[in-house]
């Protein structure tokens, strides 16, 4: 006889044993990679938008728009602090989108050595169309997706943000109020992809 009494089995509402580290590494990468090219994809659609509107912008252009749209009025190094570049990156941008008449740049009437932004009325335009014009591509690339799918989509994804914890701040309404435009961490130049 033994000396110990047989195990008994586990009951079945105890929790599964977590995953082994080997699958969860699979899991991990199987993730990254779906998150990082439906970020390309999202890219490739706001790149291809702005083109349809205005193929000499580029897409670190069209996000200090939107980051105005949403923040105006703004001051360059809040600007500059938002898109996440250095102060003389962000007067270049808008230099350069001051004089396609898209930036309106004015001295802070509190403080004259700082410098505020506004869209003009040409530039919320701009901002308009290109993003009805990704809007629109994304609802077809969505409406694609069997409503089982398009159901799971984006809990999916929130819960993925949410289990970030601390690692994710606000992460929606950051994302809502840049209008999703974001740097792609891919981009030759570094991190803001501007250079």
């Amino acid at each position: 006889m033994s000396p110990h009494p047989p195990a008994s089995p586990e009951p079945a509402d105890q929790p599964a044993d977590p995953p082994a580290t080997g699958r969860l590494d699979e899991e991990a990468e199987e993730v990254t990679v779906a998150v990082m090219a439906a970020s390309r994809l999202i890219m490739a659609v706001s790149a291809r938008a702005l083109a349809s509107i205005d193929d000499a912008m580029t897409l670190p252009q069209l996000r200090a728009l939107v980051v105005l749209e949403s923040c105006e009025p703004l001051k360059l190094a809040a600007m500059a602090a938002t898109l996440g570049v250095n102060p003389s990156t962000a007067m270049r941008m808008v230099d350069k989108l001051e004089a396609v008449g898209l930036v309106d740049r004015k001295p802070n009437p509190e403080n004259r050595r700082e410098v505020v932004l506004r869209l003009t009325a040409e530039g919320r335009t701009m901002v308009e169309r290109v993003l009805a014009h990704r809007r629109a591509e994304v609802r077809t690339l969505v409406g694609r997706l069997p409503n089982q799918q398009r159901a799971e989509l984006v809990p999916a994804l929130r819960a993925l943000i949410e289990a970030a914890g601390e690692l994710a701040v606000d992460p929606f309404d950051e994302v809502r109020r840049i209008g999703g435009i974001v740097a792609d961490p891919l981009a030759p130049g570094g991190r803001d992809g501007l250079v």
